[in-house]
């Protein structure tokens, strides 16, 4: 089989495929063709790949010659003609118009952010991956932006206090941003529904904060879940009240398929102290703080909210590293010993991944969404 790696389009910086994990899949019998230049956004040249074995190409002929693609969001709408039919995609593809050509010329797509959240899946996890870039990139890009030290210092002019951070979520990414923010010295609080990672928060030197009765789903894969309008009430009001002594507050909670919950409204961010700083990873799913906007920072009455949610194409270069590897042991599901791909509808990782296949959407999660 052939597999083919495109050039991201801008401003996406990562690439699917480095050129150690390039090598590993040719160790499995595979061919690789790359689009020249495809990773040297994330600083990894033509000449690194060509060195493992990979084949230099243009973008045209990684479509004529590939039998599956491998890619991060995906290849270009109009791309797809020039692609033909009953080929194999491998990625982030959970684009609505995306899958409406997938579907028309009957790709068998996998989409790994949909990858369900076992132990035996984690190696292939790319949400985790990047939620780890993303909580670790928030935290540096809040301390840019604070006017103030993280960590206590005590000097020949009087001690300074440490920061205080609240971190809104303790999925990958909030945890990372705990661990990040107690490595640089501030004093941390984090929020989150499930009363499961409250032991993870303590054992990374974080206080956990929590409001009685919030309703856990075990059958959520470990996500956090839709609340009742009683509790989020009484959230918000928590939330408040902590957010009014945090320096910087880092919000990471997001609900899988739905609009992210609103934990950080208005007349909390204008009662915060002047300097503060907020970074909602939530942004492009309308965001945690009411006063978010995806893409930007937005300067509000002395506070910064930032609604930066490109961290992993920031740090182009561990994040394709990440990214890559998650991919490598996806692929090794599919690679039969003859180096063909094969589709194992019995392997529990497999069937929940893929989207499409034969011209159909065959995965439940997207059923119920459409």
């Amino acid at each position: 089989m052939t597999i083919g790696i495109l050039k991201e389009k801008a401003p996406e910086k990562r690439v699917a495929l480095t050129p150690e994990t390039a090598k590993s899949l040719i160790n499995l019998k595979q061919h690789i063709l790359l689009e020249s230049g495809a990773g040297i956004e994330a600083y990894m040249h033509d000449a690194l790949y060509e060195k493992e074995g990979v084949k230099i190409v243009s973008r045209s002929e990684v479509f004529a010659g590939s039998d599956c693609i491998l890619t991060v969001s995906g290849p270009s709408l109009g791309e797809f003609e020039s692609w033909g039919n009953n080929k194999f995609l491998v990625g982030q593809l959970g684009n609505a118009e995306l899958l409406d050509k997938i579907v028309l010329h009957r790709i068998t797509a996998f989409s790994l952010d949909i990858l369900p959240r076992t132990t035996l899946a984690q190696s292939m996890d790319i949400l985790s991956s990047m939620a780890t870039v993303s909580g670790y990139k928030a935290v540096l890009d809040a301390a840019f932006h604070l006017p103030r030290f993280f960590p206590m210092f005590m000097t020949a002019s009087g001690t300074i206090k440490p920061a205080k951070v609240l971190i809104l979520g303790a999925g990958v990414a909030g945890l990372q941003a705990l661990a990040t923010a107690r490595r640089l010295g501030a004093v941390v609080e984090v929020f989150d529904v499930r009363s499961a990672v409250k032991d993870e928060v303590h054992s990374l030197g974080g206080k956990f904060i929590e409001v009685e009765g919030a309703k856990e789903d075990a059958e959520a894969g470990g996500y956090a879940i839709e609340q009742q309008e009683d509790y989020k009430e009484r959230q918000r009001e928590l939330i408040h009240n902590h957010a009014l002594k945090a320096d910087v507050i880092i919000c990471t909670a997001q609900i899988p398929g739905k609009k992210a919950p609103l934990l950080l409204q208005t007349r909390t961010v204008e009662m915060m102290s002047p300097g503060s700083v907020i970074v909602d990873l939530a942004a492009s799913t309308g965001g945690n703080c009411e006063l978010s906007v995806h893409s930007s920072i937005v300067h509000h009455k002395d506070i910064v909210i930032i609604g930066k949610v490109d961290y992993p194409s920031v740090l182009s270069m561990d994040s394709s590293r990440m990214y890559s590897n998650n991919m490598l042991n996806f692929m090794k599901l599919l690679i039969e010993p003859s180096g063909n791909l094969t589709i194992d509808w019995n392997n529990e990782i497999i069937k929940n991944t893929c989207i499409t296949h034969e011209g159909k959407i065959v995965n439940e999660k997207l059923l119920i969404r459409n």
